[in-house]
């Protein structure tokens, strides 16, 4: 007996021309760490100008963007080693909150 359902089910060959490979996710990762060193450097500079505005002190929320920042190249390098697409998106995000949490403080 033979059925009529598609013998190539579930294979890898049947992904849509749209989907992330890991090719695209690793080049995406690495724009990421491009973008990672921008925020860097624009947390840098709202902590500077926060410290000769203000009373000098960073707070909390300088030192979370710091952090943020950090995480976020950790993530871009762990996204380049093992191309995941939840690897690329938490490092696009905590890249834009590291500048977004020090203009907080």
């Amino acid at each position: 007996m033979t059925t009529d359902t598609p013998s190539n089910h579930g294979s890898r060959d049947t992904v849509p021309g749209t989907a992330l490979n890991s090719t695209n996710l690793r080049v995406l990762a690495g724009l990421g760490l491009l973008l990672v060193a921008v925020c860097t450097v624009a947390t840098m500079a709202v902590t500077l100008t926060d410290a000769i505005s203000d009373d000098g002190v960073g707070g909390a929320f300088v030192t979370a963007g710091f952090w943020s920042a950090g995480l976020a190249a950790l993530a871009g390098v762990a996204a380049l080693a093992v191309p995941r697409r939840t690897l690329v998106a938490a490092q696009y995000v905590l890249a834009v909150a590291a500048p977004l949490l020090a203009l907080m403080d």
